[in-house]
């Protein structure tokens, strides 16, 4: 009789945990199902199952999410963007320690080249009947967060084509689990023959039926959990066919499921910070004096001599009473790093005046981190403007003096300020804009 494989494929959860129970559940039986049947299954998540948003994950720092999978019956995983730069270096090497699955990533070494201990390149599974299943992965190369957290990151397609080419010859089938977008596994498809399946994460891009490039299946399941691709090989005709579950049509299971999580999170995050004497209110469209607060921990946190970030991050008021941890990651649950940027009075001048955008503070934003729901006005610490010329802490600004601008590392991606993305700068990490911001706390009262 011809061996039948399923795959089933997650991506790009971000810890959106409300269909997680229906997911579970549906993998459990299919597993069940195919297992009775003599078939072969396998469960992959291609990253970015971890989102520190999320309580639970912060509190748990990822360990909540590993388990998750476990209970789940995953078989392997590779690591997202959200797994690579949002842990610290330690927090990375335990994440894992209690997995059940295997880590795969090929393109993700210690800084003196060394394969963590925790993942491999590769990895072949030999079913029952003989047939090998090669698996190989990448992550996307956010190059200066893996330096400054201690990782190196190398090309994702080069590792891909390099590890493809030496198991090529040594197993029937080889899957690629990438975390590197659509467009990057385009290429691969074209420049990569050995491949005969790639599923795809990072661009949350969907394909309900796959897309076949030169012969090699593309398979992808979107975000958030909405749905779970699958993958079905028939051995003997090596034929490929790819769709998706969508995770809104299976049975109801455990509704509450979140909720839960979110309490398990707020218990792990139950130190108190400091005791706020004041109510604060989260002004997204006008001044405030928490925006004006935190200006003050940013450019005091990174030695600046001014700073500048949207209103927007602010996402609930900071009250009276007792502060803790899990009140700072209410309010600032984005996984955004604060950075300095080196800039000549001329270019600082330039940038203040794009960062007056009226069309900026309604913007609905998504992505680059940022887990609120619209821009926000520009807030603005040390800088100002007066008889159009810029004053950097109550001074003229000298147009070829360099000064340093304390802002979010999202502004340094290219899309608000493209200059940005060119200047010299140094990225914060692993500190958050929560960290900064309740560190500050710890060391001052609000009068």
């Amino acid at each position: 009789m011809s061996e039948t494989i399923h795959i089933y494929h997650t991506n790009d959860l971000h810890s959106h945990f409300a269909h997680w129970p229906r997911i579970q559940s549906f993998l459990t039986e299919r597993r069940r199902w195919h297992e009775e049947a003599g078939d072969i299954c396998l469960v992959l998540d291609i990253g970015d199952h971890v989102d520190r948003s999320h309580p639970f994950t912060e509190g748990t720092a990822g360990k909540g999410n590993v388990q998750l999978l476990n209970e789940a019956g995953y078989d392997a995983v590779t690591i997202g963007n959200n797994e690579g730069i949002t842990l610290s270096k330690a927090e990375l090497d335990e994440l894992y320690v209690q997995a059940d699955f295997s880590v795969v990533v090929a393109n993700l070494v210690n800084l003196d080249g060394r394969q963590p201990e925790w993942a491999s390149p590769s990895q072949i599974i030999e079913t029952t009947d003989g047939t090998k299943i090669g698996l190989i992965a990448a992550t996307a190369e956010f190059t200066p967060f893996y330096r400054r957290l201690g990782w190196e990151v190398t090309s994702g397609r080069e590792a891909i084509k390099r590890e493809a080419a030496k198991m090529r010859h040594s197993v029937d089938f080889l899957i690629c689990m990438s975390h590197l977008g659509i467009r990057e596994d385009e290429l691969l498809a074209a420049e990569c023959p050995e491949l005969d399946i790639i599923l795809g994460a990072h661009t949350h891009h969907l394909f309900h039926q796959g897309k076949e490039i030169d012969g090699t299946l593309l398979g992808a399941a979107g975000k958030f959990g909405y749905y779970i691709g699958h993958i079905e090989i028939d051995i003997a005709s090596r034929k490929m066919t790819a769709e998706v579950v969508e995770t809104d049509q299976l049975p109801e299971a455990d509704e509450g499921f979140n909720e839960h999580l979110v309490g398990v999170g707020k218990q792990q995050m139950a130190e108190t910070v400091f005791f706020n004497e004041h109510h604060l209110k989260a002004e997204w469209f006008k001044p405030s004096t928490m925006a004006e607060l935190f200006g003050d921990a940013l450019v005091s946190f990174a030695s600046a001599d001014c700073g500048f970030f949207n209103a927007g991050i602010f996402m609930e008021d900071m009250p009276r009473g007792e502060m803790t941890r899990y009140d700072f990651h209410r309010m600032l649950p984005h996984p955004i790093n604060p950075c300095v940027i080196d800039l000549s009075g001329a270019e600082l001048k330039e940038i203040y005046l794009q960062s007056l955008n009226e069309d900026w503070p309604q913007l609905e934003l998504k992505g680059m981190g940022f887990r609120g729901a619209v821009f926000g006005r520009m807030i603005h610490n040390g800088l100002a403007m007066h008889d159009h010329q810029l004053l950097v802490g109550g001074q003229l600004a000298e147009p070829d003096r360099v000064y340093r601008l304390a802002t979010l590392d999202l502004f340094t991606f290219g899309y608000f300020f493209p200059a940005l993305k060119r200047a010299p700068k140094s990225y914060f990490m692993p500190e958050f804009l929560r960290d900064v911001f309740s560190d500050y706390f710890r060391m001052k009262t609000v009068k």
